[in-house]
């Protein structure tokens, strides 16, 4: 095919977006899944916006911290000691579940258990918990009297009307966030030590058994899922394959993310790399580019036969 001079310019130019948009995602995708010590976690934290909650929905927690001390509408902020206690409480029972279901598997495998000794480093870490907490008393006294100024400030009109007020509340949220943040950052490195005791007296087999018994939190499993998605549409897009249908896929999720920082809201993020790479994308889904410089130029007919959207993928030109 003798194609015009400018024909082959655009194919090159866009194709050459292609890749480089394909290599960010796949990139990007690949770097998380190799990161295990890597989450979404700050991302959600900082999110403004409509859906700020839904994205925290998710966002772990080391025991009951929302129903506890983080929350004060439950009582006077001042009741620190019974919040306190009860976050205390909480964060036992998550321990307590987790040895219970370690218990189950190691018994089922044949493997010895002693749950006495088992038992008696829950105490123990019970009292580290106990004695942070009391260490840090005035300061969580301190932390539940902004929450309840931030919760005031929320059901106040002007949040909904001055742009500086709602700034202040999406810092004060960020602030009490990551206060909060640090006290279960503590509690999670007790629980921490707390494993270590009970995988001391194990055979290497029977802990990398126990190690199953710990359930993966929801944050988690949307983690894996948006990195492997991240993975396939980059791949997709590097190699030309299924191009408008993972072009659309990236719109999708940048969308997402432009979403959580409201380009109207004083206190939203810069989104105009997401932007940038939304208007490349919407290009590479409106030409057949992977007809042309892609493996879609051999699938073309077998997917034209297969996609259940009429003109999903029509022949190169």
């Amino acid at each position: 095919m003798n194609w015009p001079r400018s024909t082959l310019l655009v194919t090159v130019a866009l194709s050459f977006l292609r890749i480089v948009i394909g290599l960010h995602f796949f990139l990007e995708g690949s770097s998380h899944l190799r990161d295990p010590g890597w989450s979404s976690a700050g991302f959600r934290k900082a999110a403004v916006g409509p859906l700020a909650e839904f994205l925290r929905a998710d966002l772990p927690e080391v025991g009951d911290w929302s129903a506890t001390l983080g929350d004060v509408t439950g009582g006077p902020p001042t009741d620190v000691d019974g919040a306190a206690d009860a976050w205390r409480a909480s964060v036992v029972d998550d321990w307590r579940g987790l040895l219970q279901r370690r218990n189950d598997l190691l018994a089922a495998a044949g493997a010895a258990v002693d749950a006495k000794a088992a038992e008696a480093a829950v105490v123990e870490a019970d009292e580290k918990l106990a004695a942070m907490l009391a260490d840090d008393r005035d300061d969580l006294l301190e932390y539940r009297r902004e929450r309840q100024r931030l919760a005031d400030m929320e059901t106040s009109p002007m949040a909904r009307d001055l742009p500086y007020v709602q700034s202040r509340i999406a810092t004060k949220r960020r602030e009490l966030g990551t206060q909060a943040s640090a006290w279960m950052d503590q509690a999670a490195a007790i629980g921490g030590e707390l494993v270590n005791a009970w995988d001391q007296p194990l055979a290497p087999d029977a802990r990398r058994l126990a190690a199953t018994a710990a359930e993966p939190t929801a944050l988690w499993k949307a983690d894996r899922f948006v990195s492997w998605s991240l993975v396939t549409i980059g791949a997709g897009l590097v190699v030309g394959l299924l191009t408008k249908f993972h072009a659309v896929g990236g719109i999708c999720f940048l969308l997402t993310v432009v979403a959580s920082q409201p380009f109207w809201l004083p206190s939203a993020q810069e989104t105009y790399d997401q932007w940038v790479e939304i208007a490349g994308l919407l290009v590479l889904a409106s030409v057949p580019i992977g007809g042309w410089s892609g493996l879609d130029y051999f699938l073309t007919p077998l997917v034209q036969r297969c996609c259940p959207v009429r003109g999903c993928h029509r022949p190169a030109d």
